[in-house]
């Protein structure tokens, strides 16, 4: 039903973004400036037939190779396009032969635009990734918005992901996520499937499928609360708090479960454009320029053996343990504001 429901829901039930009944599929937070700047220069067409529920701009992405899962009608490939740049490149993948035609209809128009082309689209379901020849450990960075939750074999992406990041890669990407598992009857109910809500893993789940394959520690980087607006999808899952979550995973073999404490430190040195003041690596890690921040092991290596080294001093080893990293923890990571508290809206 999954693959099926999607290409039904998001090619012929929605003709845009105004058509959702829930914020699910909607970016709420504001962009920075940079980005706002990006998103001028993509094809209102393009931004019309818009779905995501966050915003997927990960940093230092210049001259990266990127891999855009469920693509859609392109916003977020042709905003990642002119964050890569000219050296660096975007492949969409997508399944909806509706939102794909949308895609291709426009890459004269913005290879114009930008002064260069580097963004290319394939037709496929990103639950095959493995069938689609591409190429394995190629890509720098994989992105998702808002795609995971509609197909059924979540772990299987998870493992494709892994599989065709390079070492030091990440997948950067935001979905929706349950407090609790939604049960059988909901998740085959397809306005529910296409808002994004019978589909959402619980956030536990989530945990323990992206360790299992090969991403062991996830990262939170933002979440908030979903507001359901339509009454009657309300009333079908009252009782289910949903939330939009958008995460970093690392593709780091010396990643240990926990986070462990080793005495070290990374002073930032305010070199990633848009982020001169602070960067920030997740929700719990807001490192300001020029000051002294003590890590545990796993986000000194998230630090160091990525695409962030050049930007970071690094001070301390792994060569005496002091236990485990102050802070940790297992309970549900997210905010939990009441829903009535959230503001529905899209970009």
């Amino acid at each position: 039903m999954n693959i099926e429901n999607s290409r039904d829901y998001y090619g012929q039930v929605l003709q845009g973004s105004a058509d959702l009944k829930t914020d699910a599929c909607c970016t709420i937070e504001a962009p920075a400036p940079e980005i706002l700047e990006a998103l001028a220069n993509v094809h209102p067409d393009v931004k019309a037939r818009y779905y995501g529920c966050g915003l997927i701009a990960p940093e230092a992405a210049e001259g990266m190779r990127i891999l855009d899962l469920g693509s859609g009608s392109g916003q977020d490939a042709y905003l990642l396009a002119q964050l890569a740049g000219p050296e660096g490149s975007v492949v969409g993948v997508d399944t909806t032969p509706e939102q794909l035609a949308v895609a291709r209809e426009h890459l004269d128009w913005h290879a114009e635009r930008f002064g260069y082309r580097n963004v290319e689209f394939v037709e496929g379901d990103i639950e095959q990734l493995d069938t689609l020849g591409l190429e394995p450990a190629s890509f720098d960075i994989i992105v998702s918005n808002c795609v995971i939750n509609l197909v059924a074999d979540k772990a299987k992406v998870f493992r494709d992901a892994h599989a065709l990041l390079k070492p030091g890669g990440e997948f950067y990407f935001s979905d929706v996520y349950a407090e609790r598992r939604v049960p059988a009857p909901l998740r085959a109910d397809p306005v529910l499937h296409g808002e994004c809500l019978s589909g959402a893993l619980y956030w536990g789940d989530f945990d323990r499928l992206a360790k299992e394959a090969g991403f062991r520690d996830p990262r939170l980087v933002t979440d908030r609360p979903l507001a359901i607006g339509d009454p009657a999808v309300a009333e079908k899952v009252a009782g289910i708090r949903f939330f939009s979550a958008t995460y970093r995973l690392f593709k780091l073999d010396g990643l240990e479960p926990a986070c462990e404490d080793y005495g070290q430190a990374v002073r930032y040195k305010g070199t990633i454009p848009g982020h001169e003041r602070a960067f920030m690596l997740d929700g719990h890690h807001v490192i300001e320029k020029g000051r002294m921040f003590a890590v545990c092991g796993n986000t000194w290596r998230m630090l160091a053996e990525t695409r962030f080294a050049e930007h970071f001093e690094f001070f301390g080893d792994f060569s005496t343990h002091y236990g485990i990293f102050p802070g940790c923890g297992d309970l549900m990571p997210y905010d939990a504001a009441p829903a009535s508290d959230a503001v529905s809206g899209c970009c």
